[in-house]
């Protein structure tokens, strides 16, 4: 089990942190010298080895705190939130460890409110809303439960949004929403084949569209639509 917060030592070295729970795992003196330079190098902390933890980065000791977890590599282990508040750089580091312990044998069980990091590291996900399972299956099967895909309109100018969303909602069933760009939006369509009736109704109108793209419903469309609500920390 590897929590939420790091449970490392923040007064000892990354060597003797590593050092310390080999010992307790119940390895001799040799073997936990081996090991814990072996983990310093499979986790980048070679560098960093003989400095206080205190002085690590958020990255560097959640990498520290995953490898105290598998001083005995581990047939399940639980990750609640590895990569909460890290740098993209630092996610990175921690899904290519994930996949690694993955690709040597072990189950993972992870919890995380990132459902991008879901949707790149899960083979199953169990989609939760108010300490109750509602979903549970592959990414693709809980993104066809949705159903609909999503065409992103871009336009040539801001100020025809307002418009093309009145045209396109008088035109279609299918709902019209807005995106965080002033100059696009999205219409949710069950049948790629009719985004070309969507881009062409418009230009009819005299609307300009400088773009378009046609996309799967995203995790995060997905849970606000099982739950009507956006994600916090209900995803596992």
């Amino acid at each position: 089990m590897t929590g939420q917060f790091a449970s490392v030592d923040e007064d000892l070295t990354g060597r003797e942190n590593l050092y310390l729970f080999s010992r307790l795992f119940g390895l001799s003196r040799r073997d936990s010298r081996v090991r814990t330079r072996h983990l310093l190098d499979a986790f980048e902390l070679e560098g960093a080895g003989d400095r206080q933890v205190k002085t690590y980065s958020g990255g560097m000791r959640r990498r520290l705190d995953i490898a105290a977890g598998i001083i005995i590599t581990p047939d399940i282990i639980f990750l609640d939130e590895p990569t909460t508040g890290l740098d993209p750089r630092s996610r990175n580091q921690v899904w290519s460890i994930i996949r690694a312990l993955v690709a040597g044998g072990t189950t993972v069980l992870l919890t995380t409110q990132y459902l991008e990091e879901a949707d790149q590291l899960a083979d199953r996900i169990a989609v939760i809303d108010h300490g109750r399972i509602i979903a549970e299956g592959t990414s693709s099967e809980l993104k066809e439960q949705v159903g609909s895909g999503v065409l992103n309109i871009q336009l040539k100018e801001s100020s025809d949004r307002d418009g093309a969303a009145r045209l396109l909602s008088g035109a279609f069933e299918d709902p019209v929403e807005y995106t965080a760009d002033q100059a696009s939006l999205a219409i949710r369509i069950s049948d790629p084949e009719r985004a070309s009736e969507v881009i062409a109704h418009l230009c009819r109108e005299g609307v300009a569209v400088v773009g378009y793209s046609y996309g799967r419903p995203s995790l995060d469309e997905v849970f606000l639509a099982l739950t009507g609500h956006e994600a916090e920390t209900d995803l596992s």
